[in-house]
């Protein structure tokens, strides 16, 4: 008896100390302008930096000396740095085209992977990865800036888990900002950014993503009816292979969302406005938002992360997760980013035909 008392004991000492050890976490990528969130992250005890793969050197000798990171750390090719430094996870901060790669190499492994918004660049690498990722029992995430605004998370609690504006009937998403060159991305950011391959679009991609996530989320991950879009080039000198205006169109059964993803913005901006049939949430940043009823007033308010707790750091959510510590958030699930990737594919094509695409019988 107390042989197997101590043996329990050891093996819940045991799970405990795996529980507290930082994640072994390496990047695949850094060509995205994103890639300082975790090159340049204080130390927190939950993560350890143990490797980065990148084929540009010039690059990567660039970031080594601005971050002050070891060159060892730096690897030319991803399976060569798996296979060296053995991580539990990995952040891929390269083009959205080479995120299917990524899975590809990470989840065979038994390697979880988080990658930058959006999931991949059509539906039919989107649903490779998320088999990938169900064989192989590991996480396949995706990171976005708005899953970190407390005011979203306000904003889904009062039309979802209250009655405050009634039966949720309309979304309607402006994100982006005045364009890439335009706030001065890097020039590798830049080169596959404004490629219709590596990025799959424009501003559709690039920003209609959130309004799709966001929907999604709203809607409980439900299959919309149809996807209407319409693209536009107001700025062929700057931006001659994508779109820099998208509208996009998601239609529900019950429910309608119109997304509004642009490079023309005359300044950053990512809100969101959500109306029942008895009032509305507007959402005006991370943390403040406008309330309005048949009873009341227009109200504005206000809610912190302290108030509503929220991951604003995704590699603090990502080790979490895969320790075991907290529930998988819908934003971030692949579940919801698959469906993000085909609204995205049916409204790239309906910009391209001029005409609705169908995605489920009414």
């Amino acid at each position: 008896m107390k042989t197997v008392f101590f043996v329990c004991f050891f093996l819940l000492g045991m799970l405990n100390l795996q529980a507290q050890k930082p994640v072994r976490l390496a990047v695949a990528g850094i060509t995205h302008g994103h890639v300082p969130w975790i090159l340049g992250r204080k130390p927190l005890g939950d993560i350890e930096l143990v490797g980065i793969a990148e084929s540009n050197a010039d690059l990567s000798k660039r970031y080594a000396e601005r971050y002050h990171l070891d060159s060892k750390l730096f690897y030319r090719d991803l399976v060569q740095m798996l296979d060296a430094v053995k991580p539990e996870a990995v952040v891929a901060f390269g083009s959205i085209y080479e995120h299917k790669a990524v899975v590809e190499a990470c989840a065979p492994r038994g390697i979880h992977v988080m990658v930058e918004k959006p999931l991949s660049t059509n539906l039919a690498d989107a649903e490779q990865m998320a088999s990938l990722a169900r064989k192989h029992q590991t996480l396949v995430l995706t990171n976005y800036e708005t899953s970190w605004y407390p005011s979203i998370e306000k904003a889904y609690q009062l039309v979802t888990d209250s009655s405050t504006v009634g039966a949720f009937k309309k979304m309607v998403v402006h994100t982006g900002h005045e364009g890439p060159k335009e706030i001065g991305v890097n020039a590798e950011f830049f080169n596959w950014l404004t490629d219709p391959v590596q990025n799959g679009g424009g501003a559709l991609i690039d920003f209609g993503c959130y309004g799709a996530n966001l929907m999604t989320y709203f809607m409980k991950n439900e299959t919309p009816l149809s996807v209407t879009a319409v693209t536009r080039q107001f700025k062929p000198q700057i931006y001659p292979k994508v779109d820099d205006e998208a509208t996009i169109v998601i239609e529900y059964p019950s429910a309608q969302c119109i997304v509004q993803a642009s490079w023309n913005w005359p300044f950053s901006r990512k809100d969101m406005e959500v109306y029942g049939d008895a009032g509305y949430v507007i959402t005006e940043n991370t943390t403040d938002y406008k309330v309005r009823t048949r009873s009341q007033k227009e109200q504005k308010r206000r809610i912190t992360k302290q108030e509503l707790p929220v991951y604003d750091d995704p590699f603090a959510y990502f080790a979490d997760l895969i320790r075991g510590k907290i529930k998988p958030h819908p934003l971030y699930s692949l579940e919801n980013n698959v469906q993000v990737v085909r609204i995205l594919e049916a409204a790239r094509e309906s910009a391209r035909t001029g005409k609705t695409v169908q995605l489920r019988k009414k």
